[in-house]
């Protein structure tokens, strides 16, 4: 039973966010999306111990979630009818509109994840909510799990992220991606949130531990799924290369006794030379995407990545920048501190 609940908790962790994001796509509420997946989970629960876990276990989950998520829609169909008919204008929390079942379970599953994104980090949400949101909706982590990562009460977790799906609602908020210009100014916000959970990974402001290596695991997951999802972007190879090589040296960042080791005293030796090739390879990717479409992304990425070469190693040579009205806004979190303050304990 152990290992059956361990698979399906991999499982979950695995699909939920594709789950929510189709979900929400057919709900247009991420509220009502989350409680849905969830009633598939307690499904799965109750009946994979005895059928044993399915072939494919994501495609189970779909469909279980998204036919409750169809008689839940069919349901309302049929009560705005009924008060219809007596004559009373009856008007849902979303307005009224029910989109077309075979059309939203249609839907290209790229493009329903990019939107889950886009929303999960919508503006009108306080940056700790939308933290909040972005690694329970996204990230499939608990309550519990989030809580702990930032050493806060799980009640004040669980408040952040039922305020946040409550604003979502309340606001009407559209379960889409933006476009044109909206789409630049919208990924600002999601690129802070995701560096936002980094850096508190990377350089805890709070904690007996200098480093919280499951946020930075999570931020870059979160980057990398980002980075498939708009393969164009350079801000985004930008943020998931500076991501990946600051990440390749936390192993030598402190010694036995937990006191910080600056840059140029680090063990290369014990840099993640996995994590360096693949922030080599986004650096690539941002360069290649700003050439093509003539934009440009900030210059910390490529100062990180210099450092990770091969050596001889030297200091990184200055980069010429891009006139400041052609640069793109940036996350005011970018930097991270190259010697990380000292922690002051929990609060």
């Amino acid at each position: 039973m152990g290992n059956l609940h361990r698979t399906i908790e991999a499982v979950w962790r695995i699909e939920s966010a594709r789950l929510i994001a189709s979900l929400a796509r057919i709900v247009q509420d991420i509220g009502l999306a989350e409680d849905l997946a969830q009633e598939a989970l307690l499904s799965a629960l109750e009946k994979w111990p005895e059928s044993g876990v399915p072939d494919k276990p994501g495609a189970w989950l779909m469909a279980v979630a998204k036919n409750r998520a169809i008689d839940v829609l069919r349901r309302n169909q049929r009560l705005q009818q009924k008060l219809d008919e007596y004559g009373r204008v009856w008007l849902d929390p979303m307005g009224a509109v029910y989109p077309d079942f075979d059309a939203a379970l249609a839907r290209d599953i790229d493009d329903e994840m990019l939107s889950l994104v886009f929303t999960a980090c919508h503006p009108l949400l306080s940056l700790e909510a939308r933290v909040a949101l972005t690694l329970k909706i996204l990230g499939g982590l608990s309550t519990n799990e989030i809580a702990r990562a930032y050493l806060v009460q799980e009640s004040t977790i669980a408040q952040r992220i039922v305020r946040a799906k409550r604003t979502l609602s309340e606001a009407k908020v559209p379960f889409e991606t933006p476009q044109g210009e909206a789409l630049s100014q919208r990924l600002d916000a999601v690129l802070e949130v995701i560096y936002l959970i980094f850096n508190e990974g990377y350089s805890a402001t709070s904690g007996t531990h200098w480093t919280r290596p499951v946020l930075c695991e999570e931020a870059l997951r979160l980057g990398r799924i980002l980075a498939t999802l708009m393969p164009d972007s350079s801000e985004v190879h930008g943020l998931v290369a500076l991501m990946e090589i600051q990440a390749s040296r936390i192993p030598a960042r402190s010694n036995a006794k937990g006191e910080p080791i600056l840059l140029m005293d680090q063990n290369r030796a014990r840099w993640d030379q996995l994590l360096i090739r693949r922030g080599l390879a986004s650096l690539e990717k941002a360069e290649l995407a700003a050439a093509c479409f003539k934009t440009t992304f900030s210059p910390t990425p490529a100062i990180a990545t210099d450092t990770a070469r091969p050596p001889p190693w030297t200091a990184p040579k200055p980069l010429p920048l891009a006139p400041m009205h052609c640069r793109p806004k940036l996350p005011p979190v970018m930097p991270a501190p190259a010697k990380p303050p000292k922690p002051t304990g929990p609060k």
